[in-house]
């Protein structure tokens, strides 16, 4: 056997989504797009791909607009969640231009017709694409107001028939409250879907969990700050968190 068919085989996840946060791209910066974070992920994500990862991805739009906000300061609640698509498709067209920048092809699809930037969303394409060792990122969630972009990375693990969703978050893993600011939170490596239901531990919103449960579809809750994060979860050998139906 090969030495990249060992590679594979270690994998615990082959094709997996990576939810990313908005406010993820920030970095140092208190609003908008910080490039050299972008470059960050996209190294990682790279070095993950050749481990022989089908990845593809949904970055949210926190760190420009909110549609949620916006709604909550009297805009009305369809406008607002547009702009908040149209803020992911700026994210994603960035991460876009990082993974090029370090020759990782790869193709944004929108849920919302953006023919001149990036593809329409089309499942099969975005299938064939990752096969073909392309990072796919989705933007605009589902392209539909009133769902977040959890809801659309649900959508989207389900529609690529992926191994698990990964969410790289600020912290290695769900805890019992923030532990920033409690330090007697609890760590859980495993917990089920209905666990994280029923605490309300607001891991992601319930419609995106609830999704994940009825394609049995693991969620992987890591830190994506830690260099060598992703390949360590996809191997099984990093801190995380598993929710899954067992």
């Amino acid at each position: 056997m090969s030495e990249d068919n060992d590679e594979v085989s270690d994998l615990r996840f082959k094709r997996v989504l990576l939810k990313i946060s908005g406010e993820a791209l920030m970095g140092t910066s208190e609003y908008g797009i910080h490039m050299p974070t972008c470059l960050k992920f996209a190294e990682e994500i790279a070095a993950a791909r050749e481990l022989g990862a089908e990845i593809c991805l949904v970055i949210g739009g926190g760190n420009i607009f909110r549609g949620l906000a916006g709604a909550a300061n009297g805009m009305e609640r369809s406008q607002a969640d547009s702009m908040g698509m149209m803020a992911t498709i700026m994210n994603a067209l960035a991460m876009q231009s990082a993974l090029e920048t370090i020759g990782v092809q790869t193709r944004v699809q929108s849920g919302i017709r953006m023919d001149e930037i990036c593809e329409p969303f089309i499942r099969r394409r975005a299938i064939r694409h990752m096969e073909k060792g392309r990072v796919v990122i989705f933007a605009a969630g589902t392209g539909n107001p009133y769902f977040t972009t959890d809801t659309g990375a649900a959508l989207r693990a389900a529609e690529m028939h992926c191994d698990a969703m990964m969410k790289g978050t600020q912290v290695d893993g769900v805890y019992s409250a923030d532990p920033k600011s409690n330090p007697d939170a609890v760590r859980y490596d495993t917990l089920t879907y209905q666990d994280v239901l029923a605490r309300d531990l607001r891991v992601m919103d319930a419609s995106a969990v609830s999704l994940m449960r009825d394609t049995n579809i693991p969620i992987v809750v890591f830190s994506l700050h830690n260099k060598g994060a992703l390949q360590d979860v996809l191997t099984g050998k990093g801190p995380s968190t598993i929710i899954s139906g067992k």
